[in-house]
């Protein structure tokens, strides 16, 4: 049983983020007998599923039909999201048996729009956030961040609007190295994260000692069918297979899938892309 399967939905966004690479894939909406096809055989394979990998999922046409199979499915599901789009589907989310967890890239206004006003973004997310606590209490909600010292200004303006709206104290003082959270109020958290180098075949080779969690606790699908082993792969430069036109479970018992994952097992780095990946790097820590 793995942990989380990524399902992109779409890998089209509303916007475009620094941090965030270009797709170089053909851009693609998964279509809801698509998605249906590949949740089918995904539930029971996870605890549940996150509907992201690349792309912003709320700007689906189709979200709430996506979101309808998953319960149909009966799978628990992550969103994450810049939350531009949250208000539109605050009701149907909150309403949601299914949606585990939301969590709201906040590092993505600023880059996004540097010269507007952050306080309409921030309080319809925790506008969103304060009906969870009596609507939704066992959702969990996180607030993205840059654990980045160039970041400090704009957290500072995060962290007091957070804390007038909320009426509670943040302490700036704690260390949140590496990714940590930090708890704001019930099951709502501030999340913090280092910039970090998507993976790819052009960067330097790194060597073949190493351990990740791809295929062991994790998948990923992209939108037009092709497994994954890694969240990360964002072109699918190590394709498994397409379910859309294989079962999935033969996808993760091929060779190849089968290979990766008891390299990983054993601290070895089977794959190319792997022995480039410098993320990897943070499993060893």
């Amino acid at each position: 049983m793995l942990d989380r399967i990524y399902i992109e939905i779409s890998n089209i966004c509303n916007v475009q983020c620094s941090f965030c690479p270009v797709v170089d894939r053909d851009k693609k909406i998964m279509s809801p007998s698509d998605f249906e096809h590949i949740i089918r055989q995904a539930a029971p394979l996870a605890s549940q599923v996150c509907l992201h990998l690349m792309g912003e999922p709320l700007a689906h046409p189709q979200f709430k039909e996506i979101v309808e199979l998953c319960e149909k499915y009966q799978v628990m599901v992550q969103i994450t999201t810049n939350g531009l789009l949250i208000k539109r589907y605050q009701d149907f989310l909150l309403n949601s048996k299914i949606i585990r967890q939301v969590n709201f890239s906040l590092q993505s206004f600023k880059d996004n729009f540097p010269h507007k006003e952050i306080d309409p973004y921030l309080g319809d997310i925790l506008g969103f956030a304060q009906v969870a606590f009596s609507k939704s209490p066992e959702m969990f909600l996180n607030l993205r961040l840059w654990n980045l010292e160039s970041a400090a200004e704009d957290n500072e303006e995060i962290f007091q609007f957070v804390e007038n709206y909320f009426q509670v104290t943040i302490n700036r003082k704690v260390d949140v190295g590496g990714i940590k959270s930090k708890k704001i109020l019930n099951r709502l958290y501030l999340h913090f994260d280092s910039r970090f180098e998507w993976p790819s075949l052009g960067l330097p080779y790194n060597g073949t000692q190493g351990r990740c969690n791809a295929l062991i606790g994790h998948i990923g699908i992209h939108a037009d069918g092709t497994v994954v082993p890694c969240c990360l792969d964002k072109e699918a430069q190590i394709p498994l297979g397409n379910c859309l036109q294989e079962n999935l479970v033969d996808i993760l018992n091929s060779a190849r899938a089968q290979a990766m994952k008891k390299g990983f097992e054993s601290g070895v780095l089977v794959e190319k892309l792997c022995q480039r990946c410098s993320y990897i790097k943070r499993f060893s820590k």
